[in-house]
């Protein structure tokens, strides 16, 4: 053995993968997929027959679920597609800071503070008026509720490495 020290600078997560593989054939309407590099909730599936040449495809009609755009792919049933590790987490609202940023308050006692809330410019810039109006709506909740001193809960959704509010529950006054 030799007296030097090797020092290795690491980029990399635990390891976990953001995805597992899933059989084409098996996932159903209002399971989770990726299409095009983007996790995606399924809206529509559809089979079809065995051809000429084998296999039967699938369809896949699937709406990102942090950006609300309509995405689609067609994949041979028999082969492996990667479905997204989709999380839900409640979080209990501290603060809004100034730059938009939220901290939050985790079940452990400790503050995450590296969300940060939607901007009216990045919803103007969306293309999808559902999901802006449902944007919209979430952010004047949180701003009106923290204005008036309301004990918020947000659910944050996390998968692939991204994460965004998605909802808002109301606990009480503080």
């Amino acid at each position: 053995m030799s007296d030097e020290e090797h020092h290795f600078e690491s980029k990399a997560d635990a390891g976990a993968s953001k995805t597992y593989p899933q059989q084409a054939g098996t996932i159903r309407k209002n399971g989770y997929i990726v299409i095009k590099a983007r996790p995606c909730k399924v809206v529509e599936v559809s089979t079809s027959k065995t051809g000429k040449h084998g296999h039967a495809k699938c369809h896949f009609v699937g709406i990102d679920i942090f950006t609300a755009k309509k995405l689609e792919d067609i994949v041979p049933s028999s082969h492996n597609c990667d479905v997204p590790h989709v999380t839900r987490t409640d979080y209990q609202l501290i603060d809004i800071s100034e730059d938009g940023f939220v901290s939050l308050l985790t079940e452990n006692g400790n503050t995450k503070d590296d969300l940060r809330l939607p901007t009216d410019d990045s919803l103007l810039t969306q293309q999808t008026n559902k999901r802006i109006s449902l944007d919209v709506a979430i952010l004047m909740q949180i701003k009106e509720g923290f204005a008036e001193g309301k004990d918020l809960v947000v659910s944050v959704m996390s998968a692939m490495g991204e994460e965004q509010i998605c909802a808002l529950k109301d606990i009480g006054p503080r």
